[in-house]
């Protein structure tokens, strides 16, 4: 491979340090990039970004490359969490880390790269780009534990035409065993398990502060009463824990009748404001057959042809067969060879042949 300009989004974590050193060692020209894309509460416990910064700014010191810090918060707030919000108001549970990587990481991130003077930007995501004489795939990460296609599956040709994930050939072992056999400072840095830019502060408070919110009851399938919900978009399909109904047992039930299993919310009732919830995992209200999708994005281009594909309708779940079929008014339905559980209406639905990610869309029904 030629040497090119890289300029990589380093974000204080192994992931992106490992890929730095790594074009660096291949020979191409590396500058580091610091996103921060939110500033709402810099000074809160939970806002890593100062601390994120320090440590790539160490990480970009020993690999002995530039770094510049750039605020696309702005950019964040109007194009990202704008959305999540209106979203998260009508019901919906949205996934910012697929809107954010769409928007920022590769648009407003390369845009700002490119006009630097770089030929391609690297990240540290778990996927891999090939090359198809001019026709650009993008490729799961070759750790099953770690590839983060489901993210990226909005990334169109232009953008992983210029974009290079230098860590999607690895296993996560071996990123933090390169990382420690070259003295990173983060070689031992715990991964992120936050949302992009909410970090790891409770998820119900931060939400508090930006919702409205109305409580209701909490009813079983049956409609009786059991608690009270503090507002409907603080809770998501297949949720389990938070309900605050933990040892309820409806009034009227058998004895022995289950007694005992955990409590999953199963549905939102927005016309009552009521929060439906059933007892087990495996309930029937939390199983789905079918589902239709639409806000689609095709990594070619164009959508694929009808007919059998693999899909995940969650990020954390293994490919399901389905078949796909093209609906009239530009949405999809996929209809599943085995029931899905908790398909969540807002989520992304991202389809598969093998290891190609074809793209997806906004999951909007289920059944």
């Amino acid at each position: 491979m030629k040497p090119t300009r890289v300029v990589v989004g380093l974000s204080g974590g192994v992931d992106s340090a490992v890929t730095a050193w790594l074009l660096k060692q291949q020979g191409h020209e590396v500058t580091g990039i610091f996103m921060k894309n939110w500033e709402d509460d810099d000074d809160s416990g939970y806002c890593s970004a100062n601390v994120d910064f320090v440590d790539a700014a160490a990480v970009a010191d020993v690999i002995g490359i530039e770094i510049e810090h750039v605020n696309f918060a702005a950019d964040y707030r109007d194009r990202v969490f704008a959305e999540f919000l209106r979203e998260y108001e009508a019901g919906r549970t949205p996934n910012p880390d697929v809107l954010c990587n769409a928007e920022i990481k590769f648009k407003a991130f390369l845009d700002h790269a490119l006009r630097l003077g770089a030929e391609k930007i690297a990240t540290g995501h778990y996927a891999r780009v090939r090359d198809r004489g001019g026709a650009f795939e993008l490729l799961k990460g070759l750790d099953p534990l770690k590839d983060q296609s489901y993210f990226l599956h909005r990334l169109n040709q232009a953008q992983l035409a210029k974009t290079m994930f230098p860590i999607g050939e690895l296993p996560k072992t071996e990123v933090r065993r390169i990382a420690a056999e070259i003295g990173l400072p983060n070689a031992k840095k715990k991964d992120s398990t936050g949302i992009c830019f909410i970090g790891e502060r409770p998820f119900r408070e931060f939400l508090n502060r930006y919702l409205s919110h109305q409580p209701g009851p909490i009813v079983d399938e049956r409609g009786r009463t059991l608690g009270q919900h503090l507002g409907l978009s603080f809770y998501t399909l297949g949720q389990r824990q938070g309900l605050g109904i933990g040892g309820v047992k409806p009034r009227g039930a058998a004895r022995g009748a289950g007694d005992h299993s955990p409590w999953f919310v199963a549905r939102k009732d927005t016309e009552r404001n009521a929060l439906v919830v059933v007892q087990g995992h495996d309930h029937p209200w939390l199983q789905s057959g079918a589902l239709r999708f639409d806000d689609t994005s095709w990594v070619a281009g164009q959508p694929p042809a009808d007919g059998p594909l693999a899909a995940k309708s969650r990020y954390r779940q293994a490919d399901a067969a389905c078949l796909l079929a093209t609906l009239g008014d530009g949405s999809f339905d996929l209809r599943f060879a085995a029931p899905q559980w908790a398909v969540t209406p807002g989520q992304s639905a991202v389809l598969y042949d093998g290891d190609i990610c074809l793209g997806g869309g906004v999951i909007a029904s289920a059944q």
